[in-house]
């Protein structure tokens, strides 16, 4: 048991510093880059690659802030309508090609806003424009094919004939409950003039599929099983009750537009960002290698064992920021420092209080003990408290009454999963630590 014990935890170990790899790693004449996962299930295709993502103030790019107008829309519909707006933006920001994007919605004034970081990005004017159309959702026949290309051409590819019905014939779209097999559905209803081209279009393609489609991105393709003339339709499948909801939102999208208006536009420099990466990767190696001199000189055989804890500790939260993945900032960066003063505040309460037991006369595996005993509580308080303050700055509910803002989110994050993690190795990674070595000697 022992031994499988210590072969899971150096595979973990293995598994941690592959993951922190920078990409094209070169170990002698090998190449190494962190792993890359891709699954592949029942046509589902799922990516992960672990690697560091920059933010604005470190890679470049810009920041928008868009302003919605609410004024026409009722307040059971408000927050579906901000959903789908935001989920809009997003699909046209990955059509741009803009690559990891981060697209917020915000109240601030009794206003609305939505925020779009977009890394990287050269051709803002353009980008701007894209973003800031009102949404347009509509209806698409199969159009017609050769014969010899029918079977080879994908049916969404094929659905390209406009029927002149949008979203502005639709009244509501909702998720109801199938009476007979309970299962989630989709309901649609249309105004007067919705209800007589919808008429027209499922008379001529029963059987056939008909694509709804927002900005030119198809969202479903349901199957026409008979004639609709009385406005009234259902979208079954086999949905689950959030796959349901978001085909709903998406729906409403077109019937809700809400207008949005470009307020502030931030433009950020990629030469700033990589000169403040520099900055910053130098100043945590100079305070890294601070630390872990005075924790040797002053604590010795202690210091030496919390030194190799902290760099335990670097590596798991290096490997958490890129498997969640946390997208670094400035901020984001000063977090993560500071959590690391945290993790060597822990280690020194630690010593502090085994250095008493010892000077009360205890022996070394008694003062061990105890000292950890005494100083878990003071260790838990502290990280508490802190972790309470990042909450307050993260803001995860967008509660009005308290900060709404990237940079500052950026920064209560990576202190979050810092401290969480600096008590997670002086806790448990450092008493074994010490439980080991001087077991040893």
């Amino acid at each position: 048991m022992k031994k499988l014990k210590i072969f899971f935890v150096a595979v973990l170990f293995f598994l941690i510093v592959w993951i922190d790899l920078p990409e094209n790693f070169r170990f002698f004449n090998y190449t190494i880059n962190p792993p890359t996962i891709s699954i592949d299930i029942f046509g589902i295709k799922w990516k992960k690659e672990f690697k560091t993502h920059l933010g604005l103030d470190l890679k470049g790019g810009s920041h928008l802030v868009f302003e919605a107008d609410t004024s026409k829309i009722t307040p059971s519909d408000l927050e579906d309508a901000l959903n789908s707006a935001r989920d809009i933006i997003e699909k046209r920001v990955n059509f741009f090609g803009v690559s990891e994007p981060v697209i917020q919605t915000l109240k601030s004034s009794g206003k609305y806003k939505i925020t779009v970081d977009l890394p990287g990005i050269t051709d803002v004017s353009r980008a701007i424009s894209l973003i800031g159309q009102t949404a347009q959702l509509s209806f698409k026949e199969e159009a017609t094919v050769e014969p010899k290309l029918a079977t080879t051409t994908p049916i969404l590819a094929r659905l390209t004939k406009n029927t002149n019905l949008t979203g502005k014939h639709i009244k509501k779209a909702k998720v109801t409950f199938d009476p007979q097999t309970g299962k989630p559905q989709v309901a649609l209803s249309f105004d007067e003039e919705g209800i007589k081209l919808f008429a027209e279009i499922t008379s001529r393609n029963v059987g056939k599929p008909l694509a709804i489609t927002v900005d030119d991105f198809p969202i479903s393709a349901p199957i026409v099983q008979q004639p609709i003339t009385d406005g009234n339709a259902v979208i079954t499948g086999n949905f689950t009750i959030d796959e349901a909801k978001k085909l709903a939102v998406a729906i409403n999208s077109g019937a809700l537009p809400v207008p949005i208006k470009l307020v502030e536009q931030r433009n950020i420099g990629p030469s700033l960002g990589e000169y403040e990466v520099k900055k910053s990767v130098y100043s945590g190696i100079i305070g890294l290698l601070m630390i872990l001199f005075f924790m040797i000189t002053y604590y010795g055989k202690l210091g030496l064992i919390a030194s190799l804890a902290l760099i335990i500790y670097g590596l798991i939260s290096l490997a958490i920021f890129r498997l969640i993945p946390v997208v670094l900032t400035l901020p984001g960066l000063a977090g993560f420092i500071l959590s690391i003063g945290m993790a060597v505040d822990s280690n020194i309460l630690i010593f502090e209080r085994i250095k008493e037991e010892q000077r009360a006369g205890k022996k070394i595996d008694i003062a061990l003990k105890l000292g950890f005993g005494k100083a878990i509580d003071a260790i838990k308080d502290a990280n508490l408290t802190t972790l309470l303050v990042a909450f307050i700055l993260l803001n995860p509910l967008n509660w009005e009454f308290l900060p709404q803002f990237g940079m500052v989110r950026g920064f209560a994050l990576t202190l979050a999963i810092g401290v969480m993690t600096s008590l997670f190795t002086g806790v448990v990674i450092t008493k074994r630590l010490i439980n080991i070595f001087y077991k040893k000697a």
